[in-house]
């Protein structure tokens, strides 16, 4: 299974991290050319929904690409969210860690893919993952800044 790992220190509290990175809707003001959007009501809890599109932008703020549908399985404030991707082409655990660093923070993502189509799953994932991480170090930057500023 492969697995895309990336940190970040954040000048911010763990509880400042916690409040940015868990306000899905607005998750689109630091992850790259992405929306999400909960699904049947509040997702800050255990077995919230989201769903996520990323891809190009249309006016309004969303965007016309990969649907990505997440199921929240783990929920311990102010430090870990895990999410289950649940999509055709997106599979796997989605981590989001806070490590509390005193007044200061260090954000960690990780990303666990269960690759659809086998061999050439496989390929694509080779072509794809140097995108992919480049997208989320992108993105990590634009949330340390977001998260600074409060």
């Amino acid at each position: 299974m492969p697995e895309l790992v990336e940190r970040i220190d954040v000048d911010a509290p763990p509880e400042r991290v916690w409040a940015v990175l868990t306000d899905w809707e607005r998750q689109g003001d630091w992850m790259l050319a992405t929306d999400v959007r909960t699904v049947g009501g509040p997702a800050q809890r255990l077995h919230g929904r989201l769903a996520a599109r990323t891809g190009l932008p249309l006016p309004g703020g969303r965007h016309v690409g990969i649907l990505d549908t997440m199921i929240i399985t783990k929920w311990e404030p102010p430090r870990l969210v895990e999410v289950q991707h649940t999509g055709r082409l997106i599979r796997g655990p989605g981590i989001f860690e806070i490590e509390p660093r005193g007044e200061r923070s260090t954000f960690v993502w990780t990303e666990r893919l269960y690759l659809p189509y086998g061999y050439l799953g496989e390929l694509g994932w080779l072509l794809i993952r140097p995108f992919a991480r480049f997208g989320i170090r992108r993105s990590l930057k634009r949330f340390a800044a977001v998260a600074a500023r409060g």
